[in-house]
């Protein structure tokens, strides 16, 4: 999905419904993200779990409101950047799991980038102001 290309009109729900969806997990089934987060991190695991699960819920309703879009978009894209170093913790700690594990966890770093465009394509197919 190269970032050229414009966003179809109802991209954004799909993207707003990512968000919402993985940021709801994160606040009902903690534990789960808990185990990626690397313990040294201050102040909990559990802090950066539920704050990054309040981002991800947060930038999809900016994504899904008309007056948000354009910021939501950008603020997608900065969010899947800034997971990034999350899921290279996760390669690196299932990277001795049986390979089905390993694959997942290998796969999540390439599809970063086309997550990025998404966020940036909604963006800027918002109309200014809504």
């Amino acid at each position: 999905m190269p970032l050229g290309r414009a966003a179809r009109p109802e991209e954004h729900r799909g993207l707003a419904a990512l968000l919402v969806g993985a940021g709801v997990l994160h606040v009902l089934r903690p534990r789960v993200f808990d185990a990626i987060v690397p313990r040294w991190l201050p102040p909990s695991q559990r802090f950066w779990t539920l704050a990054s699960g309040v981002a991800e819920v947060g930038t999809g309703l900016a994504v899904a409101h008309p007056r948000t879009r354009r910021l939501g978009g950008l603020a997608a894209a900065g969010l899947f950047v800034a997971v990034f170093p999350g899921n290279l913790w996760m390669a690196w700690l299932w990277r001795r799991r049986p390979w089905p594990y390993r694959a997942a966890a290998l796969a999540r770093l390439p599809l970063q980038a086309p997550l990025v465009a998404w966020g940036v394509r909604v963006s800027r197919a918002a109309v200014p102001g809504g």
